[in-house]
């Protein structure tokens, strides 16, 4: 049985369902950001449990194909945004996400829209930024070579978008004792 989990952003939050379920005496045969199959297949008193331990933990279940959809899209611009190099994208990443889902954008933007009260495109701004602000915060790298990595056509333009969503260039961004990262699950 496959199994749709919001809020799975990162390795360590397969590794903390794979265990939970392994707890609850399911055997994760499959497992991927906000997927799992499971092994025997839950009868309901079993997925009400499984649904309050993964609850329990900040994830939460997914039964509606419309809710799963939106946490695709989520996961989808989360690996994309985080995990790849963004210099090699040829295309839009709405495009790329649409093709990636196998639908149309216009659908999956006004679903998305509607649902979480922000464009994909403004989801896509949040997630960079945080990158961004990940980035600046390892200092391995100069504000030049962070907008190559993400795809920005410039430092310009990276600062510019940086400024609209955080209130401040990423210099005074880098130059505070403490910076102000949010967990990627509650961006949006």
């Amino acid at each position: 049985m496959l199994l749709h989990i919001k809020n799975m952003v990162c390795d360590r939050c397969i590794l903390i369902v794979r265990q939970q379920l392994d707890q609850l005496g399911l055997s994760a045969d499959t497992i991927s950001l906000g997927k799992v199959s499971v092994s025997p297949e839950p009868d309901q008193l079993k997925l009400q449990e499984v649904s309050a331990a993964l609850q329990g933990l900040g994830f939460e279940l997914i039964d509606k194909e419309k809710n799963q959809l939106i946490e695709q899209i989520k996961t989808q611009v989360i690996e994309i945004v985080h995990y790849s190099d963004l210099s090699a994208v040829q295309q839009s990443l709405m495009n790329l996400i649409a093709q990636k889902l196998n639908r149309d954008y216009v659908y999956l933007s006004r679903l998305f829209s509607d649902a979480e009260g922000v464009t994909i495109e403004k989801y896509i701004i949040q997630q960079k930024v945080e990158k961004v602000k990940e980035l600046l915060e390892y200092g391995e790298l100069n504000l030049n070579e962070i907008s190559y990595k993400m795809g920005y056509s410039s430092s310009a333009h990276l600062s510019t978008q940086f400024k609209s969503v955080t209130g401040m260039p990423p210099s005074k961004y880098k130059a505070q004792p403490a910076g102000d990262r949010k967990p990627l699950d509650q961006l949006g």
